[in-house]
């Protein structure tokens, strides 16, 4: 069954009148659904290492070439006005890239593991958040994940803890409900936070403990078993809607 798209006002009542969320459900019905997905959240990763590839020539480009082109400038430790200027441009494109492409591959992920779950024969798209203009609401997105998460740094560290539960939940607003704004999306990801942020935590923690075991396979078991993490807030969107 696929999950139906709402507006604001909608979204909201049921994140209201949903019930708390069952850690060990969700816990068990991730691991069976990973069974499903492994190689879906693998490829998901690859493509994500490699479309953020060219955002780093792209900073590291010019500095390769100055310091080709004046050799002194890596002894000086200090880079030319030139350079400085560029980078001051090259920087913010850089995160912008980067943020937009994994804002944009974890939802696409979470919609695959939405069609898996229900047994849906449409072919996994990858690039589907890409697609019809979609790369802007990613793009936005992104920026907000970025801006709460130095927020959160800026707080001494400890509001990063706060605000990994409404930005886990993010890519899941973002995936099942188009019609939410990237702000109705960042309000809905509070909104249910906030209600189960506990809960929301303890999935977060202990399945990232969990996916990191993929390391005891001469570490490269890591790339099969890092997006079984992402798979929970799924689970947590689907079980916070189903009132609908």
């Amino acid at each position: 069954m696929k999950l139906t798209a709402m507006n604001f006002e909608q979204t909201a009542k049921c994140i209201k009148e949903s019930k708390p969320l069952d850690f060990g459900s969700i816990f068990s019905r991730s691991i069976e659904l990973f069974k499903k997905v492994w190689l879906q959240g693998f490829l998901t990763l690859m493509l994500t290492f490699v479309l953020i590839l060219p955002f780093y020539f792209l900073v590291y480009g010019p500095m390769l070439a100055a310091g080709i082109s004046d050799p002194e400038m890596i002894g000086n430790e200090e880079m030319s006005p030139a350079l400085t200027r560029a980078m001051v441009v090259l920087v913010p494109l850089f995160i912008a890239g980067v943020m937009t492409v994994s804002v944009a591959l974890n939802s696409a992920f979470l919609r695959i593991c939405m069609l898996k779950d229900s047994n849906s024969t449409e072919p996994d798209d990858y690039f589907y958040f890409f697609k019809a203009g979609r790369w802007k609401k990613s793009l936005m997105l992104g920026l907000i994940v970025l801006g709460l998460s130095l927020l959160g740094v800026a707080l001494c560290g400890i509001g990063i803890f706060y605000f990994i539960v409404p930005i886990s939940l993010m890519s899941a607003f973002y995936s099942f409900n188009e019609n939410l704004s990237a702000t109705e999306i960042t309000k809905a990801s509070f909104q249910l936070g906030n209600k189960n942020w506990l809960t929301i935590f303890g999935l977060i923690i202990v399945m990232g403990l969990v996916a990191e075991l993929g390391i005891i396979l001469c570490f490269v078991g890591i790339l099969f078993t890092a997006m079984l993490s992402k798979i929970p807030v799924y689970f947590i969107y689907k079980d916070a809607m189903k009132n609908k």
